[in-house]
């Protein structure tokens, strides 16, 4: 055996020495305890045991919790989409551990929604980062403002910003967008309300002319096409057109047909409710992007006439209150204010477009101008088409001559044709209805004659 190996054997105690060193520590931590006990009561033991174990577990490091804040606060800019969308994503989340949901057939969706209450909460996990929403509601003499809070690990607050927002969000779309629902909205003192806009005209079921609805859908196409063209010459992106026309003669069912075709919202601003030049800015301002804001009779605000013909503005000052000026109308359709909302289109209809001032009829706040007709031969095939599911018929003939010898309305032809689902029953009511028509016109012609 090598020397240093037999070194080290001779210096580790043998196994009798240390049963005496043994014997004496057990004899010492008895004698402790027992002294321990004499000394310390039960009473002060159970203190001091329970205050160490709060010490200890104040002292373990715990994890401290971020919180992201989703609501309505922020004055004067538009609503806060994630709080559409969180309510969207929640209603996949909500589980049996929520004894208290929300139910109902909610906007924006076809079937049942499951909602969460005021103060309840739910627990999301991503990627094994624990998220708790909590859902409440702030109430103040204005009403109520919906809000939700994201507590997490502070270590996690990067990813949740950067990726976890990103998936709820990707989620929301994946849910809509099989078919996005399109609302109609309207507006009065407390903002913007909305509710699903059901209008099923689209172009192929509009009374006109083939030729103008497709430079009309080319003109829309074109537009949304040209994004960074906008951009590069320094443009907001939006696009004007004015119908014009009778009444009758389809130009609600012409924006509903466009509001389908690009899959935009419609809102409806009536000028009649604007208060003042800041509530029209407010107005323009919330409504949101993809949409189709319209400005129906637009000729009835005397606040746009010609400002040349002075028989109009002397009209303004008996009747009719301006509530702004054509100036401002001007500035939020095609100035600084218009630069503040994008992927617009903005719609103005009107019976009289002669009494519109010129500065409001140029190119870049109306573009293009539509003139809505009278029905024509074309248009009458189409009203045919959608109503009798038909493409020929005998009395056709007859009735071609009538529409082109006189000026009648799309819809007072669509009128006669819903009379009856048989197709000889509803064009004879048309040819009455015509003929009808024509005597009246020969006999108001015969009396000018006079």
């Amino acid at each position: 055996m090598p020397t240093s190996v037999m070194e080290y054997a001779r210096v580790i105690p043998s196994v009798s020495s240390l049963l005496p060193l043994y014997a004496s520590f057990s004899t010492s931590l008895m004698l402790l305890r027992n002294a321990y006990h004499e000394l310390v009561p039960e009473k002060l033991e159970s203190f001091l045991t329970s205050k160490l174990e709060n010490y200890f577990r104040r002292t373990r490091s715990k994890p401290s919790y971020d919180t992201f804040v989703i609501d309505d606060s922020w004055e004067g800019q538009h609503r806060n989409k994630l709080i559409d969308i969180s309510i969207f994503y929640l209603s996949t989340k909500i589980g049996h551990k929520n004894k208290t949901i929300k139910i109902g057939k909610f906007k924006g969706r076809k079937g049942i929604m499951a909602g969460l209450v005021n103060g309840e909460e739910i627990v999301d996990i991503y990627e094994g980062i624990e998220i708790t929403w909590y859902f409440d509601c702030r109430k103040d003499e204005d009403g109520g403002d919906e809000y939700f809070e994201l507590s997490f690990e502070d270590k996690y607050r990067e990813k949740v910003f950067n990726e976890y927002l990103d998936h709820v969000i990707r989620t929301y779309k994946a849910m809509t967008k099989e078919k996005r629902v399109l609302r109609i909205y309207s507006r009065d003192c407390n903002g913007w309300d909305w509710i699903e806009f059901q209008h099923a005209a689209t172009f192929d079921t509009l009374a006109m002319d083939y030729e103008l609805k497709r430079a009309i859908t080319d003109d829309l196409d074109r537009f949304l096409a040209r994004k960074d063209y906008y951009k590069k010459i320094c443009r907001a992106w939006k696009r004007g057109y004015l119908l014009y026309g009778p009444p009758g003669t389809g130009k609600s069912s012409l924006i509903a047909a466009m509001a389908n075709y690009l899959n935009y919202n419609v809102y409806n601003l009536e000028l009649a409710n604007i208060s003042s030049e800041s509530d029209l800015k407010s107005a323009m301002l919330h409504a949101g992007r993809k949409s189709i804001i319209v400005i129906e009779d637009i000729d009835c605000n005397s606040g746009v006439h010609d400002r040349s013909k002075s028989d109009n503005s002397e009209s303004d000052n008996s009747n009719n209150v301006r509530q702004f000026t054509l100036s401002a109308l001007l500035n939020c359709i095609d100035g600084l204010w218009s630069s503040c909302a994008e992927e617009r289109i903005i719609a103005f209809t009107t019976n009289h477009k002669e009494v519109l001032d010129p500065a409001l009829l140029r190119p870049g706040r109306m573009d293009m101008h539509i003139h809505m007709s009278y029905c024509t031969t074309e248009g009458f095939r189409v009203l045919v088409s959608n109503y009798l599911d038909i493409k020929d018929h005998p009395l056709f003939e007859e009735i071609d001559g009538l529409i082109r010898s006189m000026e009648v309305t799309p819809a007072s032809l669509a009128e006669e044709l819903m009379k009856s689902d048989v197709a000889d029953v509803a064009l004879g009511e048309v040819l009455n209805f015509l003929k009808q028509k024509r005597m009246e016109k020969d006999k108001i012609d015969e009396e000018k004659l006079c």
